[in-house]
């Protein structure tokens, strides 16, 4: 059977029960959100840890049926037969097991911030830009998550140059971290009259939910500034200093806010998206120190990288980090084609992780 020790696979079916049994049993609100993200982590892995045990039995029992010199011929030839049936599927089993045992992203069950901005290409890829996000918004009701608009810079074609989301529900960044990069569009722009495909693109960033447990955030490194909220052209849209610009003195990072009538509303969103980009930043050091030797990850969140090519004319949308294409951009951009991408990017990563301990248990 495996080579995980026996033992700790007993304490997680043990600590597995214990929470089950405490969950059942009633506790304070705190305990029960812990204990049930505990439990949801560890009962995938329970489950293949006693399918694992099921299939080592039955393999057991047919080897059993074989070497009895009773059973008769044509019994043993077919327990033959279901033995070879039978190691395959614990050779998978243990791989799904080995995977589900590494180290996860502690932010993987967080929900998370998306931050889609126009690139190259302006109008059309401010247009762009709004379509990304139509996609993440489809993308987050076929899963039950909530989308909250925190901030939106319009352009003059109702596009986007800039917007940010808050998406919340169980597992969001585990699904969407994936999408950070550059995403390119080729297509005609409905303001072409030759016909021609211009390529454009928009910037995709998705940044963890930080709560104030995770990133600490001392008042005395922030400088909060207040002002008044301008609309397109300048104009003012207000009569008070309603909007908020908080500045990160530590790390130079700027967030800015106008889009809530109140003062007190705008620093809340403000500091919630600064919140996050500080985390992701904290993310990023420790990834970069772990994976300094490694090389060709995905997902290390080098957003200069161009990751996905959406082509209109040809209805095909490729994922150039794992070389995927679909022949389904409509569905896609729905929102209820983007599992089947996100599925074969999670897919890779693990087994790229999974190669990465193996060659660290060999080194």
């Amino acid at each position: 059977m495996t080579t995980i020790p026996a033992e700790k696979l007993d304490k997680l079916i043990s600590r597995w029960e214990t929470v089950q049994g405490t969950l059942a049993s009633g506790t304070d609100q705190e305990t029960y959100v812990r204990l049930s993200r505990e439990f949801a982590e560890l009962d995938p892995i329970v489950g293949t840890i006693n399918a694992l045990r099921s299939a080592v039995r039955e393999k057991a029992e047919l080897q059993h049926l074989i070497d009895d010199p009773a059973s008769e011929t044509d019994m043993a030839a077919l327990a033959e037969e279901e033995i070879c049936l039978i190691d395959a599927k614990i050779e998978q089993l243990e791989q799904q097991l080995k995977v589900q045992l590494l180290p996860g992203d502690a932010a993987d069950q967080k929900s998370a911030i998306l931050e889609v901005r126009a690139g190259t290409g302006g109008e059309e890829a401010a247009l762009f830009a709004a379509d990304l996000f139509r996609m993440y918004q489809r993308y987050a009701d076929t899963h039950g998550w909530k989308v909250a608009i925190i901030s939106a810079s319009e352009s003059s074609t109702g596009g986007y140059k800039e917007i940010i989301a808050n998406i919340t529900g169980r597992g969001v960044f585990a699904r969407l971290k994936f999408e950070s990069g550059v995403h390119r569009v080729q297509r005609v722009p409905e303001t072409e009259a030759q016909g021609r495909i211009h390529t454009s693109a928009a910037t995709v960033a998705v940044l963890p939910e930080a709560e104030e447990l995770d990133i600490k955030v001392d008042d005395k490194d922030l400088r909060i500034d207040v002002f008044r909220a301008s609309g397109p052209g300048g104009q003012s849209v207000n009569t008070t200093d309603s909007a908020v610009r908080i500045t990160h003195l530590p790390t130079g990072l700027v967030v800015s806010q106008q889009d809530e009538k109140s003062q007190h509303k705008n620093k809340a969103k403000a500091m919630k998206v600064l919140r996050a980009r500080l985390y992701e930043m904290e993310r990023e050091k420790r990834d970069a120190e772990r994976a300094q030797d490694r090389r060709g990850q995905i997902g290390t969140g080098d957003r200069s990288q161009r990751i996905r090519t959406y082509n209109f004319p040809q209805g095909r949308v490729t994922d150039h980090r794992i070389g995927l294409t679909l022949h389904s951009l409509g569905l896609v951009l729905e929102g209820r084609g983007l599992d089947e991408i996100i599925d074969a990017l999670i897919t890779e990563h693990q087994a790229s992780r999974f190669a990465a301990v193996q060659e660290e248990g060999h080194g």
